[in-house]
């Protein structure tokens, strides 16, 4: 029953942020405190959850997320952030998107040596961002124990690029 509600609440855009991509539009979901709650509640007991130790979430939609699923937890949030937004001692990784490319950052002591991480984020497409955050992670010597998205967008075939994780989505174009 929540899938069909998150289909029906996630709103899809032609064309942005430029020409020849659609955007899946997550922000509707929020207006639902209920579907949101249910969402997390349905992110949070992916079997997958059950080995970490610390939720890792990707900028920005993915703190929407990651919180939630921290919380529910009761879990450590580490957070992956654009260029330029987190102070300190930083580690940064390099990617391509579908439309571009892009870079995350994160504390050099965000993560201890093989503790174990569960990445969350709203989107797998390409993979690229996925794939990234968990270079970030093994450069800090951490356990990816696996992803959990909400939305995966299976013609872009992200889930080839993880396909030595574990990877949990809720809804699939």
């Amino acid at each position: 029953m929540l899938s069909s509600n998150l289909t029906k609440l996630i709103r899809t855009y032609s064309d942005f942020p430029k020409e020849g991509i659609i955007f899946r539009d997550i922000f509707p979901v929020l207006a639902h405190p209920q579907v949101y709650a249910e969402l997390i509640e349905m992110m949070a007991s992916s079997p997958i959850c059950k080995e970490a130790e610390a939720i890792l979430s990707v900028d920005a939609r993915g703190f929407l997320l990651g919180s939630g699923v921290a919380l529910k937890l009761s879990k450590p949030m580490v957070v992956a952030r654009k260029p330029g937004k987190l102070p300190g001692d930083l580690l940064s990784q390099s990617y391509e998107l579908e439309y571009g490319n892009d870079s995350l950052e994160i504390h050099t002591d965000a993560i201890q040596p093989y503790q174990n991480i569960l990445i969350v984020d709203d989107l797998l497409a390409t993979g690229g961002t996925a794939e990234a955050t968990g270079r970030l992670i093994s450069k800090l010597k951490g356990n990816i124990i696996g992803f959990t998205v909400l939305i995966e967008l299976e013609f872009l075939e992200g889930r080839k690029r993880l396909k030595q994780y574990n990877v949990h989505s809720l809804v699939k174009y």
